[in-house]
């Protein structure tokens, strides 16, 4: 007899309806997975087997056939043991299943039938609406992510014999309730790093807050031990929380990944990740044989540190081109091509020489040829498209022994919050863009008009830095920025000086 049994696949980070067709026949005893399934898929059967066994069922003696439609997608993980396994019930008249096409299963077996969480629950779930489904039937462990679908029922089952007494309607299961977003919730109630414990560096603050607050990419240029990478750690204090649309489409990228924390229906904290500078171009924007989600997709929405920028393999960094640009990155392989979303902010720190000391303390340590080979790692393309550079300099004795009280995160978090809700509301026809720094050209001519005197200082500006024309566009964001946070409708000539000052240090060093 067949047994058609709905399930989903994950391609990248979107998942597909699944049609998964068993039939249970005459011949000799084996069973035969179809439908390009990966090992994985394949080893299912020997679990299924072992499931049923333990749960009071019977593996067929006949030839049993599985079929994975549609057969030119790829099938990878072990998500269809469930499916599997109830076709096999059904198919082979063990119980009286009613019709349930409008549900679809996922779910691995362990061998005493119990059902183990999966990745991707979520996109599984939203293609589940998209197919029209009533319901989904998952673990236990995924029924809190999945259960963030509006529309939706999302069924939470323990074992493969609770799954199938459902489905004959013998035990009823309650639908699982999805957690709503919270975006008020405050960083120090996660335990987050705070700008408080910072000492001095005020103007470097400043420019953090301007950064956050417009999602400009940033590079900080300074001696070890200034501060660059505890400033950096506090940036997540200081970001404004999710909206429902960006926490899903970052809860997408964690879950397919695996990386989603347990007990999570959604992510809490926009992401902070940070690699180690011996990481792959393939482990930083994405790839392998089957293209999966690099660190670029995985900071989506939220920060991607690179600290000790120049000790990153060049050709590594020069992937980052692609995703700062265009918010996104194209993986192509043999097995086909995929996009995954890469709209981050980059923040960077390096040394100004290989000594890590600037101009005259460096004298007689390194060589001219060896600071210029340094410093020729991060290339012009590169630079151009990180809107701000800082210099920050070694706090002095004095400060470190009688800091004077530094503003804690909450409060220029709170500045933050008002100038992107500025930016939200000038935007509110153009879904696609969310801050400052996703502006384009159009965007740029209508929201940051010019007066004679701006248009000649940033003339003069750019002449006399020998800036290019991309970034004369990310001057006009960042002033943008600047105007959103004194709350002024217009960009005068002290917000644009300010955005003019913070692309002079990458002349200096690299001219």
């Amino acid at each position: 007899m067949l047994a058609k049994v709905e399930a989903a696949t994950v391609v990248g980070i979107q998942a597909f309806p699944v049609e998964v067709e068993v039939d249970v026949g005459h011949g000799l005893p084996q069973v035969i997975v179809v439908g390009l399934p990966d090992t994985a898929v394949k080893e299912s059967k020997d679990r299924v087997k072992t499931a049923l066994h333990n749960s009071g069922f019977r593996f067929p003696d006949g030839r049993t056939t599985v079929n994975l439609a549609p057969a030119d997608i790829r099938k990878e993980g072990p998500l269809f043991d469930l499916p599997i396994g109830v076709g096999i019930v059904a198919a082979s008249q063990q119980v009286n299943l009613p019709p349930f096409s409008d549900l679809m299963l996922i779910g691995e077996l362990a061998l005493d039938g119990a059902v183990r969480k999966v990745r991707g629950a979520l996109p599984m779930a939203l293609a589940a609406r998209a197919a029209g489904k009533r319901g989904i039937l998952l673990p236990e462990a995924n029924a809190a992510e999945a259960a963030v679908v509006e529309g939706l029922a999302v069924y939470p089952v323990k074992s493969l014999r609770h799954a199938i007494s459902f489905l004959e309607g013998s035990t009823p299961i309650l639908p699982a309730t999805g957690t709503a977003l919270d975006p008020s919730i405050d960083p120090a109630e996660l335990g987050e790093p705070d700008f408080a414990e910072v000492k001095g560096q005020e103007s470097i603050k400043r420019a953090l807050e301007v950064a956050v607050a417009g999602g400009h990419n940033l590079l900080m240029v300074g001696p070890p031990g200034s501060g660059k990478s505890m400033l950096a750690k506090r940036i997540p204090s200081i970001m404004p929380g999710f909206t429902l649309e960006e926490a899903l489409e970052a809860t997408k990228i964690h879950s397919v990944v695996g990386l989603l924390p347990e007990g999570h229906a959604l992510l809490t904290r926009r992401p902070f990740r940070s690699p180690h500078h011996t990481i792959s171009d393939i482990g930083l924007i994405g790839g392998s044989a089957q293209p999966t989600p690099g660190e670029v997709s995985l900071a989506h929405h939220g920060v991607l540190f690179l600290d000790e920028l120049p000790e990153f393999k060049r050709s590594a960094l020069e992937v980052l081109r692609q995703p700062l640009e265009d918010g996104q990155v194209t993986i192509s392989r043999a097995a086909g091509s995929l996009t995954f979303p890469a709209r981050f902010m980059l923040v960077a720190a390096m040394n100004p020489t290989p000594s890590g000391s600037f101009g005259d303390a460096d004298r007689g340590r390194t060589s001219p040829a060896a600071v210029q080979r340094y410093l020729n790692k991060i290339s012009g393309p590169l630079l151009d498209r990180i809107d701000i550079h800082l210099e920050v300099a070694a706090l002095k004795h004095g400060q470190l022994v009688h800091p004077a009280p530094a503003e804690p995160s909450a409060a220029i978090r709170a500045r933050v919050i008002a100038a992107r809700n500025r930016q939200l509301t000038r935007f509110q026809n153009r879904p696609k863009i969310w801050c400052n720094a996703q502006m384009g050209p159009r965007d740029l001519k209508e929201f940051v008009p010019l007066d004679d005197s701006s248009r000649t200082m940033l003339s003069y500006a750019m002449e006399d830095l020998k800036l290019s024309a991309r970034a004369y566009d990310r001057i006009l964001k960042v002033a943008r920025t600047i105007a959103d946070l004194a709350d002024s409708p217009a960009v005068t000539e002290d917000h644009l000086s300010e955005a003019i000052g913070y692309r002079s240090l990458d002349r200096q060093l690299w001219a």
